[in-house]
C-alpha cells in the first residue's frame, strides 16, 4: 500500500502527516470540515509513498530550522536524505526506480478559503495518520463542530455522507486493530453499502479518533552505550505491530512496488501483515476501576457460589477495585488457582458485573473455539441484558458492537487497549501457554490501567513461583463446587502400551478394573500418549470387552465432536482418546484411566487435567483416577501431591462436606 506524505506548517511548527486521501486534508485544513485553516501551509512530498516508509517518517521525524523558507530546492534536498535511508533497504538493481518519487515535491502556498489552489485529487490507495493530540494545535480537533457552514460537497465528496461514514467506522473502530481489508468489510457491513473506506478513515484521523500505523516497524534501538558501528551491524529487525513477532520473510510486492516487502509468517492465518500493510487502530477512553456497587459480600449475593467460590471471587472483587500502583508497568493480574470441576466459570461473573456496572467493557479468553461456543449460553443466561459478542475463527459476530466479549485468543490479535478487564480461561493450555505472539496479544487487548484475571487449574511453574513469592495477587479455590474431595489416583504398574499391542493383549489388572468401573455404571476416558495407539487399543478392548461400545478420538479426527456426544449419552461407554480431552469436557459419572502415565508427554499438568475429568459430578463426586504405567515419575509423584494438597486446604478451610485424602 502507498500513502500521500505531507509536511503542514500549524501555528506552531512543522509537523509530518500521512494520508489516505488528500482530498479530505485539503477539505479540512480549508476549513470545510474544520473552519479554522487559514494561514496554514503545506509541502506534498509524495502522493505514493510506501507505508512503511511512511510511517517511519512520520513517528522518527523532528523538526529543522530554517523550515519557513525553504522553497523548492530545499524540500527536494530535505526528502533525497531521508528517503535515501529507506530506498538502499532495496536491492541495488531497484533503487533507480524510486528516484521518481524525488519529483513529486510541490509547495502549497497559505490556504484561503475563498481562493484554493488544488492539485490532482484523483483516488489514492494510501494509508495514513496524522499525530493528533501530540502538539497543541492538533489537540482541540477531536470531534466534529455541531454545526457546520459552508458546502455540503466538494473536491468530489459529499461530506454529509462523509461525516456519516466517519462516525460508523470510528464508533466500531473503538479499541480495534484491522488490516485494510478487515476495515473495508467493517465498514461496507455497518454502512450498509461497498463504498471507499479511505475518506471516512482518514477523517477519523483528523479527528484523533484512528490512527494508522504499518504492519511492520522497526524493532527498539539498541541500547545506549553501544558503539556506532555495532549499532550499524545490529539494524533493528522487524517486527509485526499486529502480534508482535520478528518478521524475517521478504517478496515482491505488488502493492508498494518494493522487491523485498516484509511479511510476517507468525499471524498469517488472521491475514497477511507487511511492512506496506495498513493496521488501523481505533482509540478507547481509559480504563474504569471495577466496583461492586458495595461490599464484595453484596456484590456476590445473586450468583449461588459456594463457600469457596465466593471467598476467591470476594479476593478478586477487592482486586479491581483497588487503584493501579503509581508508576506500575503493564496490567495488574489477579490468579484464580481453581482444582478442576471448581466452577471457574459462575466466579468471574460477579466480576464482570463490577466492571459492566462502572461501564466498562470486559473480554473473556478461552484457548479453542469448541471452549467459546461453550461459554457462549452461560454468558448470555447470565447476563440476559448485555450483547454478547462471540469471536472465532468464521464468526458471524465479527464486526457487532457489545460490552461483553467471548473470543478465542487468536481473536485478540484484532483489539488493541480496548478492554477495561480481560479474562483469560486455561493460561496453562494450548496454544496460549509458551506462545510469545498470544501473550503480545493479550497483552495490547487490555487498556492502560487496565487489569486481567488468570483461572487455571494447573498454573504454569512461573505463575505458581510468583504466587508463592507474593509478586502475584492470587486466590485458591481447593473444592469443587459439590464440596466433595478431588478424587486421588491409584497406581497401577503395568508394562508399557508398546508391549501390550506387540503382544496383542491387555494386563487382567486393567481389564479388571475397567470391568468393575463399567460394573458401576461409569463411562470411562481411557488416555493414552500418542494418536497412533487409538487404532489398535481398541481392537484390543473390542476382543476383551465384546458387547461394550468402545471407540476413539483425537485432534486429528472429523467426527470427533459426534463421539463426545456419544459418549456424553452413553452410547459409547469407553472412549480412547489423547490429551486433546484433557479438559474442557464434563461427562457424569466418569471414571479415568491414563495408560502410559509415566509418558514424557504427560506431564504434571496434562496428568492433573485428565483426572479432573472424574468426580465432577454431584451424583457421583468419588470417581476413579487410575495412574497405568510401568514406573513411577516425577510428574506422576507431582500431580497425586498437588491433588492431595488441595484436599487439605479444602478441608482445612471447611469446604468439604467429607474429610480430603
Amino acid at each position: 500500500m502507498r500513502v500521500a506524505l505531507y509536511m503542514l506548517r500549524n501555528e506552531e511548527q512543522w509537523n509530518c502527516c500521512l494520508s489516505l486521501d488528500l482530498r479530505v486534508d485539503i477539505e479540512w485544513w480549508l476549513g470545510s470540515l474544520r473552519n479554522n485553516g487559514k494561514g496554514t501551509r503545506m509541502v506534498v512530498l509524495s502522493e505514493h509513498m510506501p507505508l512503511g516508509w511512511a510511517v517511519a517518517w512520520r513517528d522518527h521525524y523532528t523538526p529543522l530550522t530554517g523550515m519557513d523558507a525553504w522553497g523548492e530546492t530545499e524540500w527536494r534536498r530535505y526528502m533525497r536524505g531521508k528517503l535515501m535511508s529507506f530506498v538502499e533497504t532495496e536491492p541495488p538493481e531497484n533503487r533507480a526506480s524510486w528516484e521518481a518519487l524525488l519529483h513529486e515535491v510541490s509547495l502549497w502556498g497559505e490556504f484561503e478559503q475563498s481562493s484554493q489552489k488544488v492539485r490532482r485529487t484523483a483516488s489514492h490507495t494510501l494509508s495514513a495518520s496524522l499525530p493528533l493530540g501530540t502538539n497543541g494545535a492538533f489537540a482541540a480537533a477531536r470531534t466534529l463542530p455541531a454545526e457546520r457552514q459552508g458546502r455540503r460537497e466538494s473536491q468530489g465528496i459529499d461530506l454529509d455522507e462523509l461525516m456519516r461514514r466517519t462516525e460508523l467506522l470510528c464508533r466500531r473502530m473503538v479499541g480495534r486493530a484491522l488490516l485494510a481489508g478487515e476495515v473495508e468489510g467493517l465498514l461496507a457491513e455497518v454502512a450498509g453499502d461497498g463504498g471507499d473506506w479511505r475518506p471516512a478513515a482518514q477523517l477519523g484521523c483528523l479527528l484523533g479518533r484512528l490512527r494508522l500505523e504499518a504492519g511492520l516497524g522497526p524493532d527498539r534501538p539498541a541500547p545506549r552505550g553501544v558503539p556506532g558501528w555495532l549499532r550499524r551491524r545490529r539494524a533493528p529487525a522487524l517486527r509485526c505491530r499486529r502480534c508482535g513477532s520478528v518478521a524475517e520473510s521478504r517478496t515482491a510486492c505488488a502493492a508498494c512496488g518494493s522487491a523485498a516487502c516484509a511479511y510476517c509468517e507468525a499471524c498469517l492465518a488472521m491475514g497477511r501483515s507487511r511492512a506496506c500493510a495498513l493496521l488501523l487502530q481505533g482509540t478507547a477512553g481509559p480504563a474504569v476501576r471495577g466496583t461492586a456497587g458495595g461490599s464484595p459480600t453484596e456484590a456476590l449475593g445473586r450468583w449461588g457460589l459456594s463457600a469457596a467460590q465466593s471467598a476467591a471471587a470476594g479476593a478478586a472483587l477487592r482486586f479491581l477495585a483497588e487503584p493501579r500502583a503509581a508508576g506500575s508497568a503493564g496490567a495488574a493480574q489477579f490468579l484464580i488457582w481453581a482444582v478442576t470441576g471448581a466452577g471457574k466459570t459462575e466466579m468471574i461473573f460477579p466480576l464482570l458485573q463490577a466492571v459492566l456496572d462502572a461501564d466498562g467493557r470486559v473480554l473473556v479468553a478461552a484457548p479453542r473455539r469448541d471452549v467459546v461456543l461453550e461459554l457462549a449460553p452461560r454468558l448470555a443466561k447470565a447476563f440476559p441484558s448485555e450483547t454478547v459478542v462471540t469471536l472465532y475463527g468464521g464468526s458471524p459476530d465479527r464486526w457487532k458492537e457489545g460490552r461483553i466479549t467471548l473470543a478465542t485468543t487468536h481473536q485478540l490479535l484484532r483489539f488493541r487497549r480496548a478492554f477495561d478487564l480481560v479474562v483469560i480461561d486455561e493460561i496453562d493450555a494450548f496454544p496460549y501457554h509458551n506462545n510469545p505472539m498470544l501473550d503480545y496479544a493479550a497483552t495490547g487487548a487490555v487498556k492502560p490501567g487496565g487489569k486481567y484475571i488468570l483461572l487455571s487449574a494447573t498454573p504454569p511453574a512461573r505463575l505458581q513461583r510468583q504466587a508463592a513469592a507474593g509478586r502475584l495477587p492470587h486466590a485458591k479455590v481447593p473444592a469443587r463446587f459439590h464440596g466433595h474431595p478431588l478424587p486421588v489416583p491409584e497406581r497401577m504398574q503395568m508394562m508399557t502400551l508398546a508391549q501390550c499391542l506387540q503382544k496383542q493383549r491387555l494386563p487382567s489388572a486393567l481389564l479388571n478394573r475397567l470391568r468393575s468401573s463399567l460394573g458401576r455404571g461409569a463411562q470411562v476416558f481411557l488416555f493414552v500418549s500418542r494418536i497412533k495407539h487409538i487404532e489398535p487399543m481398541l481392537r484390543l478392548l473390542q476382543q476383551a470387552l465384546p458387547g461394550t461400545p468402545v471407540d476413539g478420538t483425537s485432534s486429528v479426527d472429523p467426527m470427533r465432536a459426534e463421539k463426545v456426544m456419544s459418549f456424553r449419552n452413553r452410547d459409547i461407554r469407553v472412549l480412547v482418546t489423547t490429551t486433546i480431552l484433557e479438559r474442557g469436557v464434563t461427562v457424569p459419572k466418569s471414571d479415568v484411566f491414563i495408560v502410559d502415565a509415566d509418558s514424557e508427554l504427560f506431564d504434571e499438568a496434562a496428568l492433573i487435567q485428565m483426572a479432573g475429568r472424574a468426580g465432577r459430578s454431584k451424583d457421583d463426586p468419588a470417581g476413579r483416577v487410575l495412574f497405568a504405567a510401568s514406573q513411577w515419575t516425577r510428574s506422576q509423584r507431582l500431580a497425586v501431591q498437588q491433588i492431595k494438597q488441595m484436599n487439605r486446604i479444602a478441608s482445612a478451610g471447611g469446604y468439604l462436606r467429607h474429610g480430603g485424602s
